[in-house]
């Protein structure tokens, strides 16, 4: 296995991890806020709603990782 391999497989599985314990915390927030229906979100959200979105941070993500990866595939096929 090359190590490009291992980084991405090393990537994906802290990615992975960070993933479970974020969504553990906000399904413990769930649980706190049972009882409301609707809550004000926060002033840090309304200030930044994009950067805040994880959705949209995960697009950008994907994007960064698909440029380097097609970077790393035309340097390594049209090295010398």
């Amino acid at each position: 296995m090359s190590s490009f391999i291992m980084v991405l497989m090393l990537i994906s599985a802290g990615v992975l991890v960070l993933s479970f314990l974020y969504t553990l915390k906000v399904a413990r927030q769930q649980k706190a806020l049972k009882n409301e229906l609707d809550t004000d979100l926060p002033d840090k959200v309304q200030e930044h709603p994009y950067t805040r979105n994880p959705i949209f941070l995960t697009y950008l993500i994907a994007a960064v990782l698909v440029i380097l990866f097609i970077i790393y595939k035309a340097v390594d096929l049209y090295a010398v």
